[in-house]
């Protein structure tokens, strides 16, 4: 997602879902900023949906992003929990909403079979290898979680955990106050 180049911009989201080893997690932290300003350490920006069967995670605007989560649920329940039904049809209405296409946030959702990135241009993208990664420090984070899935023994746990706390040491928008739901395969 393209970071305004207002002074005033908000920064400080990185989100990371690693699928490893038969489990699913998301990891987030929870630093928010308004320009070179920390605002708040521990924001929670990861949370479970529709009966605690979905994981997911945000990365942009707080009130855009949580009108998503709401969206998503009701698109869950519709759809009966199909993770990948409810992703396509809240993609097709975040493209085509002329009020929701304003929202700038992106989603990344979890459930035991797939994990999922959603954007407001209508993607909705499931990655080769298990591992998904949005804002500020995301690319840190899913770099660290590539090596660590390729070249280590941890579970996905631990890897969200460590890849999180590389993506904090690199990226000033992102800090080590780190929220993680988990799901079992």
């Amino acid at each position: 997602m393209p970071t305004p180049e207002r002074s005033d911009a908000l920064h400080g989201t990185t989100i990371l879902s690693v699928r490893h080893g038969g489990r699913v997690v998301i990891a987030g932290d929870g630093q928010v900023s308004l320009g070179q300003t920390v605002m708040k350490r521990g924001a929670c920006k990861v949370r479970r949906l529709f009966q605690g069967k979905v994981l997911a995670g945000f990365a942009g605007g707080t009130a855009d992003a949580l009108t998503l989560f709401e969206k998503f649920e009701a698109k869950l329940e519709q759809y009966h929990g199909n993770l990948k039904r409810a992703a396509v049809e809240l993609a097709k209405d975040w493209r085509s909403d002329r009020i929701l296409r304003r929202l700038e946030a992106l989603l990344i959702v979890a459930d035991r079979d797939a994990s999922l990135l959603i954007t407001g241009q209508g993607d909705v993208i499931e990655p080769d290898d298990g591992l998904l990664a949005v804002g500020s420090g995301g690319n840190f984070a899913l770099a660290a979680a590539r090596a660590l899935v390729a070249h280590s023994t941890l579970d996905a746990r631990q890897i969200a955990e460590e890849s999180m706390k590389q993506a904090a040491a690199l990226c000033v928008y992102t800090n080590d106050t780190i929220t993680l739901e988990e799901l079992t395969e």
